[in-house]
C-alpha cells in the first residue's frame, strides 16, 4: 500500500458492499466511507454503517463515515416508457401539475416550485448539462421550453438553472430524517446538499445535534458547495461547517465547466485558511467505472487536487457501482503519494508575519516548526479533540503526525484530517507514562527506531480539552 498523506472518501454501494472486498479496499487506503442517502431506505443504511464498522475492526484502521444528504429533488417526474428522445428545436413542457406519465411532449416535476423560479430566456440543463432546454414562456404551471440541445431524457434527471437562481431549501423532510438514522448510527459527518448560506448550515447542525443527544454525539458537518449561490457566500458557509466538499458535478452545471478549476483552488485555499477540511469530489477516477487503468488525465486531476492541498479526493460511482473499486482505491493511492512527494514545503513562509493568540495553537505551530527544521521522523499530538492535529495539518509537511487520543469518536473524525494518522490510546494515565507509552507505540509500528528524534505535544494536566500547552523534543533511547 503507498502511504498518503491525502485522505480517500469511497462511496458505498452494490459494488463494494461485500465486507471482505470493504476490508481490502480499507487497507488499500480507504479513510472515509460515504453513505449515499439519494439511494436506498434507512435500514439500508443502519445495515451498511454496520458492516462498515466490523470491516474497519477487520482491517485494523479506525475509518470515518460519512452520511451524504440527498438534498431537494430538483429533478423531472418519470416517463411512460422510461425515457424520451428530445429533438433540437422542438417544444417541450415540464409540467408542475401533470400527475401522468410523460411522454415526448411534456412531464411531470418532483419539483413544483420551477415554473416561480424561472422567466423566458432561462437556459436549463437537465442530466448533468448533457441536455439543454431554453424557457420559451410560463403560463400557469407550466414551463414551455425550445429543446437547444436534444437526446435521451430519462426517467428523474436533475435540473439545473445556468447561473443558478432555484429557491429549493437545503433541508427537506426527508433530509431531516435521515439525519434522524445517521444519529442513529453515530456517522461521523454529515454531509448537506445545495447549501445557499451559513443558515442552511446552522439550521443542519441545530437538527444533527438534536437527534444526536441521546446517542451525545455531535458530527462534524460537511457543505457540498454546488450552488451558483453558494460562491458568493463562500467565507460565511467555511465558517458555519466543519469541512467543505468541492461537488465539480452541480457546481460546473451552474457556472459553467471552465470556472470550476480555478474555484476549485480557491476553495481549498479559503478553506484550509480558516482552518477547516476540504474534499474535493466528482469524476476523480471516472473512467474507472468501466477500466482497470484510471486516464492520463485523470491521473493529472487527482495529483493536482493534492498539489492544491486538498484533504481528501473522492470517489463516487467508481466505488459504489464500478468494475473495479479495489483497483481504483489502490491507483488513487499510489497517485496522492506521488504528488505529495513533489511537495514543496514552505513553512518559514507560512509562518511570517503570522501571530497566534492561543496557547495551545501556538504549541502546534511551533511543533510543526521545530520538527521540519530538525529533520523529526515523526510529529506525535496527544489530544482528547483532535485541535491540535488539525491546526497542524493545515500546513504541508513532509513528516507524518501521528494523533494518539482516548476518544474513539475524535479518532474517527480526524480520519478526515489530511497527514494525520488517528490512533486510540489511554491519555488520562500519568504524563511520563503516557509519554512513554507514545514512543512504544511509534517503535513497534516502525516509524521511529532507536536514535531517531520526534516531537511531542501534550497538555499538563493530562486529558483537558483544549490543554496543549508542552511541546517536547525526544530521542528514541536517549
Amino acid at each position: 500500500m503507498a502511504r498518503h498523506a491525502t485522505k480517500i472518501v469511497a462511496t458505498l454501494g452494490p459494488a463494494s458492499s461485500e465486507p471482505a472486498l470493504l476490508q481490502k479496499m480499507i487497507q488499500a487506503g480507504v479513510n472515509v466511507v460515504r453513505l449515499n442517502f439519494s439511494h436506498g431506505v434507512a435500514q439500508d443504511h443502519i445495515d451498511r454503517a454496520a458492516m462498515v464498522r466490523k470491516a474497519s475492526k477487520a482491517a485494523g484502521r479506525e475509518v470515518a463515515i460519512m452520511a451524504d444528504l440527498q438534498g431537494p429533488k430538483i429533478r423531472v417526474g418519470k416517463f411512460a416508457n422510461d425515457f424520451t428522445m428530445l429533438v433540437d428545436g422542438a417544444t417541450f413542457i415540464l409540467d408542475a401539475e401533470r400527475t401522468e406519465l410523460g411522454d415526448d411532449l411534456a412531464v411531470g416535476l418532483d419539483y413544483k416550485e420551477l415554473p416561480r423560479d424561472v422567466k423566458a430566456g432561462d437556459v436549463l440543463l437537465l442530466n448533468d448539462g448533457l441536455i439543454v432546454l431554453t424557457v420559451a414562456k410560463v403560463k400557469g404551471e407550466q414551463v414551455i421550453t425550445t429543446v437547444t440541445v436534444g437526446g435521451k431524457l430519462s426517467n428523474n434527471k436533475g435540473i439545473n438553472k445556468k447561473g443558478g437562481g432555484l429557491t429549493a431549501p437545503a433541508l427537506t423532510a426527508k433530509d431531516m430524517e435521515d439525519i434522524k438514522t445517521a444519529m442513529s448510527f453515530q456517522a461521523d459527518y454529515v454531509a448537506v446538499s445545495f447549501p445557499q448560506n451559513a443558515t442552511d448550515m446552522e439550521m443542519a447542525r441545530q437538527l444533527c445535534n438534536v437527534a444526536g443527544a441521546e446517542y451525545r454525539h455531535k458530527p462534524l458537518l460537511i457543505a457540498k458547495i454546488e450552488r451558483a449561490e453558494a460562491i458568493p457566500k463562500l467565507e460565511e458557509i467555511i465558517a458555519a461547517s466543519d469541512s467543505i466538499m468541492v461537488a465539480r458535478g452541480d457546481l460546473a452545471i451552474e457556472v459553467g465547466n471552465a470556472a470550476v478549476p480555478a474555484l476549485q483552488k480557491r476553495m481549498i485555499r479559503m478553506a484550509r485558511a480558516m482552518d477547516k477540511t476540504v474534499i474535493t469530489a466528482t469524476q476523480m477516477m471516472e473512467s474507472m467505472i468501466s477500466a482497470p487503468v484510471p486516464t492520463r488525465a485523470e491521473v493529472s486531476d487527482v495529483a493536482n487536487a493534492v498539489l492544491d492541498g486538498t484533504d481528501a479526493v473522492m470517489l463516487s460511482a467508481e466505488s459504489a457501482a464500478g468494475k473495479y473499486p479495489l483497483e481504483t482505491v489502490i491507483a488513487m493511492s499510489e497517485i496522492c503519494a506521488a504528488a505529495e512527494a513533489a511537495e514543496d514545503v514552505e513553512l518559514d513562509a507560512d509562518f511570517s508575519g503570522q501571530s497566534f493568540k492561543r496557547i495551545d495553537q501556538t504549541i502546534a505551530m511551533g511543533a510543526l516548526f521545530t520538527a521540519h527544521h530538525l529533520g523529526c521522523k515523526a510529529i506525535v499530538a496527544l489530544t482528547d479533540s483532535g485541535s491540535t492535529p488539525l491546526w497542524m495539518s493545515r500546513h504541508r509537511i513532509h513528516i507524518p503526525i501521528y494523533a494518539l487520543t482516548p476518544n474513539i469518536t475524535t479518532q474517527r473524525k480526524m480520519a478526515l484530517y489530511r497527514n494525520v494518522r488517528p490512533l486510540l490510546m489511554d491519555t488520562s494515565i500519568d504524563k511520563e507514562s503516557a509519554l512513554k507509552q507514545a514512543e512504544e507505540r511509534l517503535i513497534l509500528r516502525k516509524i521511529v527506531k532507536k536514535g531517531d528524534v520526534y516531537a511531542i505535544t501534550c497538555g499538563e494536566p493530562m486529558g483537558a480539552p483544549g490543554g496543549t500547552n508542552m511541546l517536547k523534543i525526544c530521542v528514541v533511547g536517549g
